[in-house]
């Protein structure tokens, strides 16, 4: 088990180097000059390469690559000096002439344009994305798995043909679609019938009250990112609950006399939800990535809001970060469920 849990860790830092490496040279290779739009159009050449000279910009980039590999890692040589130890806040092993092997958390930097280190940015925004992909997750496996059981109780019959095709459509279409469809219908067309709005994130600003908790925005968001994995577990729920009710123990307790909804949730709901199952933990991370084009069509101020307003902006070290923190995340949940079936079920470390 040991070495399993080792050789799936080593696939995890293999994808999150896969994706600094990625990420850093594709926004540095995109169009536009950061150190322009910080220092305005009308800033001379002396003023624009003083700011390049600031931001580490000046130097080759396979140098600027290594400096931020030596930032995010956890063991890492820095300068010894005071501004260094405020930026970073490490713990010196030793020192060598002016520099120091140092011990400390991943350092992503500040922001260009809030000269605000980016970990306090990401932590601000992160909370609201895991609340709507949760929300959305919850949503989509309790009616997922509620349509799928009809589906399969009233199998090949006209509702069962109808919630199918729905289900296709939903697969079908992507997710920025769907969010600017549903914020048109929902949020504008009929706001007086749902007394919802096109856009607001969880905590909205009052003159009187100040800040306030705001659930209602949630629903629109938490509705379109929910739609595919909605449609895909009633889909999965709908196949198995099908395979397990030809089986002879659904039988035998039919002809016990059971009730049908004993014979169906205690017995062939419990043996069918394994597929869902796998589902739910693979699409939860797959929405906390996913969701970036969402909240920024309803204004959802959560990570993928601040690293979208980050890209119009070329503010580099915000994007580069998020991204490497939804990376985290995602491999993080894959670990956990992989490490699960590892337990649950011997053959998978085979």
């Amino acid at each position: 088990m040991v070495t399993y849990f080792l050789k799936k860790l080593g696939y995890g830092f293999l994808v999150i180097f896969g994706v600094i490496v990625v990420v850093f040279f594709i926004f540095h290779a995109l169009p536009g000059d950061p150190t322009k739009m910080i220092a305005g159009p009308r800033a001379t050449p002396e003023t624009i390469a003083i700011i390049k000279k600031d931001l580490g910009l000046d130097k080759p980039l396979s140098t600027q690559f290594a400096y931020y590999l030596n930032d995010l890692s956890v063991i890492s040589v820095h300068e010894d000096t005071p501004k260094n130890q405020l930026d970073y806040g490490y713990l010196k092993l030793f020192s060598i002439s002016n520099s120091a092997f140092v011990v400390k958390t991943p350092y992503l930097r500040k922001s260009y344009y809030r000269n605000k280190r980016i970990d306090e940015m990401l932590f601000e925004r992160v909370s609201a994305t895991l609340v709507l992909s949760i929300t959305a997750m919850l949503f989509a496996t309790f009616f997922g798995v509620i349509l799928g059981i009809i589906c399969a109780l009233k199998q090949n019959s006209f509702l069962d043909h109808t919630l199918v095709s729905i289900s296709v459509l939903g697969i079908s279409t992507p997710s920025f679609v769907a969010a600017i469809f549903i914020a048109l219908v929902f949020g504008y067309y009929l706001s007086e019938y749902t007394g919802l709005d096109m856009t607001g994130s969880l905590w909205v600003l009052s003159a009187i009250d100040g800040k306030q908790l705001a659930l209602k925005n949630i629903i629109l968001p938490a509705l379109t990112l929910g739609l595919r994995p909605l449609a895909i577990i009633t889909q999965l729920t709908r196949s198995s609950m099908i395979e397990e009710l030809c089986k002879d123990y659904v039988r035998t307790a039919k002809a016990k006399g059971l009730p049908q909804h004993i014979v169906i949730f205690k017995h062939t709901l419990k043996n069918a939800i394994n597929p869902v199952v796998t589902a739910i933990s693979n699409w939860l991370a797959t929405l906390i990535a996913g969701a970036f084009f969402v909240e920024y069509v309803f204004s959802w101020k959560g990570l993928g809001w601040l690293t979208i307003e980050s890209v119009q902006k070329l503010d580099l070290p915000v994007v580069m970060g998020a991204t490497l923190v939804v990376a985290v995340i995602f491999v993080f949940i894959t670990l956990v469920v992989d490490l699960l079936y590892a337990l649950l079920d011997p053959r998978v470390r085979a």
